[in-house]
C-alpha cells in the first residue's frame, strides 16, 4: 500500500492568511474546491488540484495561511493554537517537496512586515532552490491598482506577477510563467499505467478518527489532526495504491446536527455548514462509505440519518467501530448486537472494530474495500438468475400481500450493477408480499454476495392488452432498507417456515 505518485510537477501556493491563495486555487483549477471567505485560517488542511496549460501539466496544492512564522522555522516550539501549528507543519512538508512555489502576497494591503519575514524564511527553507519561487500580487481588481504592485520589487523575488483571482484577470500569464519553469524541470519517469479507481468516502460525526484513520491507511499525515471538533473543513482525496487498484480515500468534515443549524451570525460555525454540505456532495461520488464511530461513545438518532443518507444513495456500507483500544472488556458479539439493534436496516453491512491510534486491524479495511467494490459490481447472468429463481420458489412460494392466490413470477432479472437493482415481474393481477421481497433479497446474498452493498428489487406487473400479458411499464419500488417491526416479524415467520 502507497500513495500513488502521479508524477507531476509540483506547485505549492503559500503565504501570510487571507490574501486570496484558495480563490486563486479555485481559479487555476477551474473548481470550487477549497472553501473561500475572509476569515483567517479558512483553510486547514492542503487543496490538491490538476492544472493543464499550454500542453504543461502539474498538480496545485494549496497549503494554509501561515500565521506564526517561528513555527515554521522551529516547529518543535509548542504552539497555543493546536490547529494553526498543524497547518504549518504542513506547509513546511510540502515547501520541501515543491518544484514551483506561489508566493502570494495582498496587493490591496501593501507590502507588510510578515511578507518579508516570509521572504526571509523562504530563502532560509528553500536555498539554492529560491530561485523556483514565483511571486504573485493578488487582488489587483483594476487596472488602477496595478502601480501598488510596484512595492512588492523591494523583496527581490524577481517580476511581480499581478492577478485578480476573484475575476481571473492575470492568471493566464502567471500560468504561461509556470508552464515555462514546469517544461525546464528535469524529466520524471513516465506514470504507470493508471489503474481501476474505487472511491471510499469516510464519514461520521466529528471526533470519532476518520482523519487519524486516513493517516494510518496512507502511512503518512496526510490531513490534520487534532481533538477539537471540525478540524476538517474540505473533503480531502488521498489515493492508495493498493493490490492493483487506486483507492481514493475521501475525509470529510464530521457531521453534526449542531453544524447544520448554526446560526448565520457566527461566521465560523458558517463555514463547519459549509464542509458538511461538501461532506454530503462527497458522498454522491462515492462507491462507498465508512461510517467511523468512536465505540466508546453511545449510538443517536443522528448516527441513523448518517446511515440513512449512505444508504439512501445506493452506497456501499462498511461500520467502523474506532477507539477500540479504549474498551477494556474487548467483547466484540456485544458491541456487534448493540451496534444492530440500532441500525436494523443496516445488519447486512460488515463491522470492524479496529484502532487508529495503535493501528489494530486497519489492515482490513483495504481488503474489505477491494472484496464489496468487486461485489458491488458483480453481474450474474440471465441464466443463472432463473435457475436461482427456480430453486427459491421451490423453497418457498411467493406470499401474495392480498388475495387467496399465489402470484406467478414472470421474469427475475437485474436491470444495473454497481449498485445492484433487480427486477421482479408478476401477473397483472397478483400481488408480492413486502417480506418476500425481503425473502428474495436475503437469498441472493447468500449466493452472490453483495456484502456491504444495499440491494434494491422493483416490482413490475405484466399489463393485460386485448387479452394479452405484455410488461408494464411501471415500476413498484420497495425499499429493501429500513423495514418496520411488522416487516420483521413476517420475514421472520417465512424464515421459520423453511
Amino acid at each position: 500500500m502507497k500513495p500513488t505518485n502521479n508524477n507531476l510537477p509540483t506547485v505549492v501556493i503559500f503565504g501570510r492568511t487571507n490574501v486570496g491563495k484558495s480563490t486563486l486555487f479555485n481559479c487555476l483549477t477551474e473548481k470550487k474546491q477549497a472553501i473561500v471567505s475572509n476569515i483567517d485560517g479558512t483553510t486547514r488542511d492542503a487543496n490538491h488540484g490538476t492544472v493543464e496549460w499550454q500542453r504543461q501539466k502539474f498538480e496545485l496544492i494549496d497549503t494554509g495561511g501561515i500565521i506564526n512564522i517561528e513555527q515554521l522555522v522551529k516547529p518543535t516550539k509548542k504552539n497555543s493554537d493546536l490547529i494553526q501549528s498543524e497547518i504549518e507543519k504542513q506547509a513546511k512538508v510540502y515547501l520541501d517537496a515543491a518544484d514551483v512555489v506561489l508566493f502570494v502576497v495582498d496587493n490591496r494591503a501593501g507590502l507588510l512586515p510578515q511578507d518579508r519575514q516570509l521572504v526571509t524564511l523562504l530563502k532560509k527553507l528553500l536555498g539554492e532552490g529560491f530561485n523556483k519561487v514565483i511571486l504573485v500580487a493578488n487582488k489587483v481588481d483594476s487596472r488602477n491598482h496595478v502601480f501598488r504592485s510596484a512595492e512588492f520589487h523591494k523583496l527581490s523575488i524577481g517580476q511581480v506577477f499581478t492577478t485578480s483571482a476573484a475575476t481571473g484577470s492575470g492568471t493566464g500569464d502567471l500560468l504561461d510563467e509556470i508552464s515555462k519553469r514546469v517544461e525546464s524541470l528535469p524529466a520524471k519517469p513516465e506514470a504507470p499505467e493508471e489503474l481501476p479507481e474505487i472511491k471510499v468516502i469516510m464519514i461520521g460525526k466529528p471526533n470519532v478518527g476518520k482523519s487519524s484513520l486516513l493517516n494510518t491507511l496512507a502511512g503518512e499525515e496526510r490531513v490534520i489532526v487534532s481533538p477539537i471538533a471540525h478540524t476538517t473543513r474540505e473533503p480531502q482525496d488521498t489515493i492508495l495504491e493498493y493490490r492493483k487498484h487506486n483507492i481514493r480515500l475521501i475525509d470529510t468534515a464530521g457531521l453534526s446536527r449542531q453544524g447544520v443549524k448554526q446560526q448565520k451570525k457566527d461566521l465560523s460555525k458558517q463555514l463547519e455548514k459549509i464542509g458538511i454540505e461538501k461532506s454530503l456532495l462527497s458522498l454522491e461520488k462515492a462507491d462507498i462509505a465508512l461510517f467511523v464511530m468512536d465505540v466508546n461513545e453511545p449510538l443517536t438518532h443522528q448516527d441513523s440519518k448518517v446511515l440513512s443518507e449512505i444508504i439512501d444513495r445506493q452506497k456501499s456500507l462498511i461500520i467502523i467501530a474506532n477507539k477500540w483500544d479504549l474498551i477494556e472488556e474487548k467483547d466484540t458479539k456485544k458491541f456487534t448486537l448493540y451496534i444492530n439493534r440500532t441500525f436494523p436496516f443496516a445488519l447486512w453491512a460488515p463491522i470492524l472494530f479496529v484502532s487508529a491510534k495503535t493501528k489494530s486491524k486497519t489492515n482490513k479495511i483495504l481488503d474489505l474495500i477491494l472484496e464489496i467494490a468487486r461485489e458491488r459490481a458483480a453481474e450474474p447472468s440471465p441464466s443463472v438468475l432463473n435457475t436461482f429463481l427456480m430453486k427459491i420458489v421451490k423453497q418457498h412460494l411467493p406470499a401474495r400481500s392480498k388475495g387467496v392466490k399465489h402470484p406467478h413470477i414472470h421474469k427475475f432479472e437485474l436491470r444495473r450493477s454497481n449498485p445492484p437493482l433487480f427486477e421482479v415481474r408478476i401477473g397483472s393481477k397478483d400481488t408480492l408480499h413486502f417480506s418476500y421481497v425481503r425473502f428474495i433479497a436475503n437469498r441472493l446474498r447468500e449466493k452472490f454476495g453483495f456484502k456491504g452493498t444495499p440491494i434494491r428489487i422493483w416490482v413490475s406487473k405484466n399489463k393485460k392488452v386485448h387479452g394479452q400479458q405484455n410488461e408494464g411499464r411501471g415500476y413498484i419500488p420497495l425499499d429493501m432498507q429500513n423495514p418496520t417491526n411488522e416487516e420483521v416479524e413476517v420475514e421472520n415467520e417465512i424464515e421459520a417456515n423453511l
